[in-house]
């Protein structure tokens, strides 16, 4: 390892953001001995990872609020609706940026309706068993900006 890649490398553990910038520079400068390509390789698919994150977790907070909104309908409010439309957009800004998750919502809504559906509960207070123990939303109802679910008053 040259002096430069070793100063790169502890840059990645010490500084991320001078560590960044010090890589850019040697990439556009052609010098791609000194690049540390495992801490890019790393951050390459940490990026990949965060947006799977970032879906799943929009997802349940959506499920969450559709649920809230279909099993307290006497209190649902603009709050929920923003929330659920904020969710919905940001879902889709994430799916046009990576075509490539289009299909992650569908392999992962049972994992995100489970903590969706324990979250509604939490916050409604009502029994877990209250709600569907199966998602009774289609991924295309999920995403569907129109969708809201028919009330259920108990």
């Amino acid at each position: 390892m040259t002096p430069i890649a070793k100063s790169a490398a502890q840059l990645y553990e010490t500084d991320f953001v001078a560590w960044t910038e010090k890589t850019v520079q040697l990439i556009r400068a052609g010098q791609f001995g000194q690049v540390d390509w495992d801490a890019v390789i790393e951050e390459i698919e940490s990026l990949g990872r965060s947006d799977r994150r970032e879906l799943k977790n929009r997802l349940e907070v959506l499920l969450q609020h559709l649920l809230k909104w279909q099993h307290q309908s006497s209190l649902r409010s603009s709050s929920w609706r923003n929330t659920i439309d904020e969710q919905r957009n940001r879902i889709a800004d994430l799916l046009q940026e990576s075509p490539s998750l289009k299909s992650y919502p569908e392999e992962v809504i049972a994992q995100c309706y489970h903590r969706g559906l324990k979250a509604a509960s939490n916050e409604t207070e009502l029994p877990i068993n209250t709600f569907p123990v199966e998602c009774p939303y289609s991924i295309a109802q999920v995403l569907d900006a129109e969708f809201l679910p028919d009330a259920i008053d108990l």
